[in-house]
């Protein structure tokens, strides 16, 4: 097994831990190790909410779920010799729910959830259909997830990482704030907000000396978009076997990573749309020389998929245009194109006999294939949204006999508003 750097123990909090993570970026987030190229290690992993989500049938705690305390992430890890404009490989050997821990209250134990956040808590990608906050419980055994709020379904979860990334410069640092400040400025009573500004009070900033975090926590940025060090992508393909390139803007590059899931769609369409957990990652390191500027990664990560997905090979596809629900013609938007195709696959599933909740949360947690399909065809965009009929334990095919009614046993936990 590679050396493990970064141990957690389940009995306690994430920020009592033998070693602090953190959950904001900033540069002078000191790392908590050093590894050398070429070195491979384990990094164990809490789940985004450091426990706050129970194996319940409420989704009391998904309304108040502490958005300003996310992510927990472990790192950063220094990589000896990494210099700003290198490009940091990053090799993810294996990764899986917390080991040799099948039950406890913790996710990552022998469960993980999935969340639709209410509107007023962040929402997700449809809150406008659905504004209030649904649970999902998935119990795992060995890779396959199934759910008793979801029922009927059962598949190979695609466990990756949600997030992982480099820390930012100074100057990063300072042009995601003045960008993000100022789309904020345009509609600053916005629920949900159009992006997080920092937020001093519940940030954890590792091992940084506690008289600074009042200052760099006022500075240091939130962790919930994807930037140019990476950060969150909620990527699913991102999986076992996969090798990311990520651009180092800062001495030791300092990596860290977090937010595992056992299975995701593409978009994780609720927000909490993954399925959550705890865990472990096993990676492995090393360096190219110079290379954002030799390979013109600036501005993003670029990645090499595992071989490892679960194979499917019949689906179910839905299409979506952009156009909206009140019939307003949008040119070649995608991101609504895109929600269209999800709410076309929702409405399909709810003519065999489960909620539009329990077909979101559906649609969030399986690996699910999202497709930009068109975008030249003026006025229309297409998108599409591929199902693999696999997963259901009933034929969700159209036919001449009509859809299969099923039992939707206890239905999603909805909060009490």
């Amino acid at each position: 097994m590679p050396e493990h750097i970064f141990k957690l123990d389940s009995n306690k909090k994430f920020v009592d831990q033998e070693k602090l993570g953190h959950n904001r970026w900033h540069p002078e987030i000191p790392p908590v190790a050093t590894v050398k190229p070429g070195d491979s290690f384990r990094v164990d992993c809490r789940e985004w909410f450091d426990g706050a989500i129970k194996n319940d049938d409420s989704a009391q705690d998904i309304l108040d779920a502490p958005l300003l305390t996310v992510h927990t992430l472990s790192g950063p890890f220094a990589v000896e010799g990494a210099k700003p404009g290198d490009l940091l490989i990053v090799d993810i050997l294996d990764v899986g729910p917390i080991p040799q821990e099948d039950s406890g209250p913790l996710a990552g134990q022998g469960w993980g959830y999935t969340g639709i956040f209410a509107t007023r808590n962040g929402g997700g990608f449809l809150t406008e259909q659905f504004p209030d906050a649904y649970k999902a419980v998935w119990d795992f055994n060995g890779q396959t997830a199934t759910s008793r709020h979801v029922p009927g379904v059962s598949f190979t979860g695609l466990i990756h990482p949600g997030l992982m990334g480099t820390a930012p410069s100074a100057e990063l640092l300072a042009t995601w704030n003045a960008r993000e400040g100022a789309l904020i400025a345009t509609d600053p009573d916005r629920v949900p907000p159009l992006a997080l500004p920092p937020e001093a009070e519940h940030a954890v900033l590792g091992g940084l000396d506690r008289g600074e975090w009042a200052r760099v926590g006022s500075e240091a940025a939130r962790t919930a978009p994807p930037r140019e060090n990476g950060g969150n992508q909620d990527i699913k393909n991102l999986s076992k076997g996969t090798r990311i390139f990520y651009p180092v803007f800062v001495d030791g590059a300092n990596l860290s990573v977090g937010d595992l899931h056992f299975s995701q769609g593409d978009g994780e369409i609720t927000f909490c749309g993954a399925i959550e957990m705890g865990g472990f990652i096993d990676l492995r390191v090393d360096l190219i020389k110079g290379g954002m500027d030799t390979y013109g990664v600036s501005e993003n990560a670029i990645f090499m998929p595992g071989n490892v997905d679960p194979q499917f090979s019949e689906w179910l596809a839905f299409s979506g245009t952009s156009v909206t629900l009140d019939g307003e013609q949008k040119y070649l938007d995608s991101h609504l194109s895109y929600q269209r195709a999800c709410l076309h696959a929702i409405d399909y599933l709810t003519k065999f006999g489960y909620s539009p909740e329990q077909a979101y949360l559906l649609l969030g947690a399986v690996p699910i294939e999202g497709r930009l399909s068109g975008v030249v065809d003026i006025p229309n965009s297409c998108s599409t949204v591929y199902i693999p009929t696999s997963i259901f334990d009933f034929d969700v095919r159209p036919s001449a006999s009509g859809p299969v009614q099923i039992d939707p046993g206890i239905g999603a936990p909805r909060a009490a508003a």
